[in-house]
């Protein structure tokens, strides 16, 4: 390999068993760079029409940038696809090693295809593919699959991404594991992989990532490794991971307290100083990373001794936590730890059950329909049961919420429909946008649903974090879609490294430019870096509008319509007027049509077009 690049992508059909490299254009090099760029256009030119998610036609992709692999800190890789739960476009990031073996391996991506006639699992070693009988793997949570694989090939070293019984059984948010305590969580890419007959694909590369220039790539490297180990923020993800973010998002009112109804939930038993005493033993990072936030350890007291966990970080203990009335981090520990070994994504799950709770509480369900379940806020009772009949799809309960918070709601009925907190069906994150407009006008926007690592200007509007050198007012609707556009395109620039979120809170923008030049010999700057990532956004914008999404898809779900009962900005809530607002403001920013579609003299600007590749 040389220029951060193999040049290669590895297709696997599934259904006859063929496999075939191809070379990657340079030209999509250059307008897609890698990770979520070349991953999304090898999806939009894969298919030309609406696509089923769960038909053998939508395809899966394993896709790494031109850093992973390298000495460059805080890289990870990406999977995308079409989602089974929102039926639109996917990326889900995951740590680990997994990426960076398919780059030894010699691939920049691995897309997957058709449909196995029964459970198989890949193992790829540089050139040689093998699709082997997964009989005795199905049923297998994913670590155990894992292990099983892992002694089967008689290799440890062998990096793994499977699925677990709810890849299996199909449940539309069930996640990939990438290693142990790695997923790729939302958007259900494990039913995906599940549809198709895959319960794992296991990888080995005997090969390495070559640079351009190795002088200037090592001292760009040891540049990003300075800024990082500066950065305050970093030092507290060292320190505490995310946990700490719930004493912030406490104390600006942003927490999913009983299903979004409230937005302050004291969280000390789920913080860092209880995970810490609780089960903390030492701290674990990705791959070339030297932040360093993961902290495995083992619960040693309480009903749920001997569980092995690692930090339970901010979303997970605050959905699966704050959002259920939860204040023993023992307990939520082992329900994510659950969540990861059966394959379901726990941000979701905590979600939906977040929304079985008040429908029970509000008499929308009623134990006596569903096997004497009932689920109330501040009760563990019951968690671990129903978190197992969602992955095998069993029971009243189990089936009904299996198929996720909008999907569930609506079988429900209209009342039901005013609790499920969602966009595009992808359930909100674990922040609050009441108290933030410029959050709620990233929910409606974000290519793959409600989501928070797209666009993030919650830091602008309550922490204090200037916009162009001035204080953003909190509440006010308008001038939010000019931040917002701007994060969703650097976002997206960033994502085709595949950079960790974490490691871009430390890393400046001219560090990952000379990365990136350093590696590839690729001459970038921030106009063509800022370009590159509107052209993917606005790619992702088109695969989402074939696959039939429109602007009454856009909208905000009717918790936010109603008023914040505390914290600082208590009071305040979404107006319809306020959504169109915004909304029209990010179109008019974006050079996309009163319909949310992008003009074609934008499309013409931006080179895209449809391709076969």
């Amino acid at each position: 390999m040389n220029r951060g690049y193999t040049g290669k992508v590895l297709h696997i059909n599934l259904s006859n068993g063929d496999s075939e490299i191809r070379q990657i254009p340079e030209r999509v090099l250059e307008d897609y760079v890698g990770g979520k760029g070349l991953a999304a256009w090898l999806l939009f030119n894969s298919c030309a029409k609406r696509i089923d998610p769960l038909g053998p036609e939508n395809p899966v992709i394993f896709a790494a940038g031109p850093l992973t692999g390298s000495n460059a800190p805080a890289t990870r890789g990406v999977v995308v696809t079409c989602s089974p739960l929102t039926g639109l476009f996917v990326d889900s990031y995951y740590g680990g090693h997994f990426a960076q073996e398919i780059k030894y391996a010699g691939y920049d991506a691995i897309v997957l295809t058709g449909q196995a006639e029964a459970p198989v699992y890949l193992y790829i070693e540089d050139n040689e593919v093998q699709i082997r009988d997964a009989d005795q793997l199905w049923g297998l949570d994913t670590f155990q699959t894992n292990g099983t694989i892992k002694k089967e090939l008689a290799d440890d070293t062998v990096k793994v991404a499977s699925i677990g019984p709810a890849g299996e059984n199909l449940v539309p948010f069930a996640l990939v594991s990438c290693e142990y305590n790695r997923q790729a969580g939302r958007g259900g890419v494990g039913a995906v992989l599940g549809s198709k007959n895959l319960k794992a694909v296991a990888v080995k590369g005997g090969g390495t990532v070559g640079v351009n220039d190795r002088n200037a790539f090592f001292q760009a490297v040891n540049q990003a490794r300075n800024e990082l180990a500066a950065d305050a923020t970093c030092q507290e993800l060292t320190r505490a991971g995310t946990a700490s973010s719930l004493w912030f998002a406490n104390e600006q009112g942003l927490l999913p307290v009983h299903n979004y109804q409230n937005g302050q939930f004291n969280p000390k038993g789920l913080a860092e100083d209880a995970q810490k005493d609780q089960f903390w033993l030492r701290d674990v990072g990705c791959a070339s990373c030297p932040i360093r936030c993961s902290k495995i350890g083992v619960i040693t007291s309480g009903k749920r001794s001997g569980t092995i966990s690692d930090i339970v970080e901010y979303e997970t203990a605050a959905l699966m936590g704050v959002n259920l009335g939860l204040e023993d981090i023992r307990e939520v520990a082992y329900l994510v730890n659950l969540c990861d070994a059966l394959g379901l994504d726990g941000m979701s799950t905590g979600s939906v059950l977040g929304f079985a709770m008040e429908c029970f509480e509000d008499g929308i369900l009623n134990s006596s329909d569903y096997g004497q379940i009932n689920l109330t806020f501040g009760s563990k009772e019951h968690l671990d049961i129903v978190i197992k009949q969602i992955a095998f799809r069993q029971g009243p309960l189990g089936r009904l919420l299996s198929q996720g918070t909008a999907r569930a709601a609506q079988e429900l009925g209209s009342n039901a429909e005013d609790k499920a907190v969602h966009v595009k069906r992808m359930d909100f994150p674990a922040w609050g946008p009441r108290g933030v407009p410029g959050m709620g006008l990233a929910y409606l926007t974000a290519d793959r649903g409600a989501c928070h690592q797209r666009a993030f200007p919650v830091g602008n509007e309550a922490g204090g974090e200037p916009w162009n050198g001035q204080q953003v007012e909190r509440l006010a609707v308008k001038g939010k879609a000019e931040i917002v556009v701007q994060q969703q395109n650097y976002s997206a620039s960033l994502d085709t490294l595949v950079k960790c979120d974490f490691g871009s809170f430390g890393i400046s923008q001219e560090s990952y430019i000379e990365l990136y030049e350093a590696a590839t010999g690729d001459a970038m700057c921030e106009g063509r870096l800022l370009a590159i990532g509107e052209r993917i956004w606005n790619l992702t914008r088109l695969f989402n509008l074939r696959q039939g999404m429109s602007t009454e898809d856009e909208k905000l779900p009717q918790r936010c319509l109603e008023p914040l009962p505390d914290g600082p900005a208590q009071g305040h809530k979404f107006t319809k007027e306020d959504q169109q607002l915004m909304l029209q403001e990010y179109y008019e920013i974006r050079g996309w049509d009163n319909l949310g579609q992008p003009r074609q003299d934008k499309l013409i600007q931006l080179n895209i077009k449809e391709e076969v590749f």
